[in-house]
């Protein structure tokens, strides 16, 4: 299975997001409500069990790539980055701040295809669990831009354009790992830092303050999703 149809599968997720977003597709807004806890389970499930051993066995000094990722994506979302979280924007927003905000995204939806890329240098299983963590968050994340774009006067088609950016610096993520040696050899563990960042600093925010069983549950279900993906692969990829 190529990395670049999965990337460019993945990018499909941004603009789906932002195509319920400027489409007012309520029932699908509350899908990716409920599925980003989901998502976010299985994201900190493969960054700390799939990826982070992987590349710390291959060289101890992977872990300042690994802090470096975190924060970098930190520096990108929250200090350059005016006005930013995750899910649908509610309030009315500077014009500015949907720019910001796809400058923001670039850098961590650029590593989302390191992260697919690198992880098929490793096996086709990493790739594959990488690639749907990477799906997992792709439609909040466009449903993220859109409602920025549209909350700060833009129009429908910028919204999608600005979601459509967002997937394309994810195949440019795959493409340059394939041709730039040192992507190749840091990719995955600076990618490791940005899915840590993006599951665990911008995900679970949006839900944890919520009462109820109902995300707790789908955010445990995420991390029991990879187990399961994990095993449903092993047999599948032989």
């Amino acid at each position: 299975m190529s990395p670049l149809f999965l990337a460019l599968a993945a990018a499909v997720g941004n603009i789906a997001g932002a195509y319920a977003v400027v489409h007012r597709e309520r029932r699908s807004l509350r899908m990716i409500e409920a599925c980003l806890a989901f998502g976010a389970g299985f994201m900190l499930a493969v960054a700390l069990l799939g990826v982070i051993p992987q590349v710390l066995d291959g060289s101890p000094a992977a872990a300042l790539y690994i802090l470096f990722g975190y924060l970098a994506v930190h520096l990108a979302q929250h200090v350059f980055t005016p006005h930013f979280h995750f899910g649908e924007e509610t309030h009315r927003v500077s014009p500015s701040a949907g720019i910001s905000a796809v400058l923001g995204l670039t850098l961590h939806t650029f590593f989302d295809g390191v992260a697919i890329a690198g992880g098929f240098l490793v096996s086709s299983q990493l790739g594959i669990l990488l690639f749907l963590a990477v799906l997992l968050h792709k439609l909040p994340e466009g449903v993220t831009i859109a409602s920025v774009m549209v909350a700060g006067g833009q129009t429908r088609a910028q919204a999608m354009g600005a979601a459509a950016v967002l997937g394309g610096a994810t195949v440019l993520g795959v493409l340059l790992t394939e041709q730039v040696a040192p992507l190749a050899r840091h990719g995955l563990a600076i990618s490791a830092g940005v899915t840590l960042y993006v599951a665990a600093s911008n995900l679970v925010p949006e839900f944890q303050a919520k009462r109820g069983w109902l995300s707790a549950l789908a955010f445990f279900g995420g991390a029991a999703g990879f187990f399961l993906a994990e095993r449903l692969l092993e047999v599948w990829v032989r």
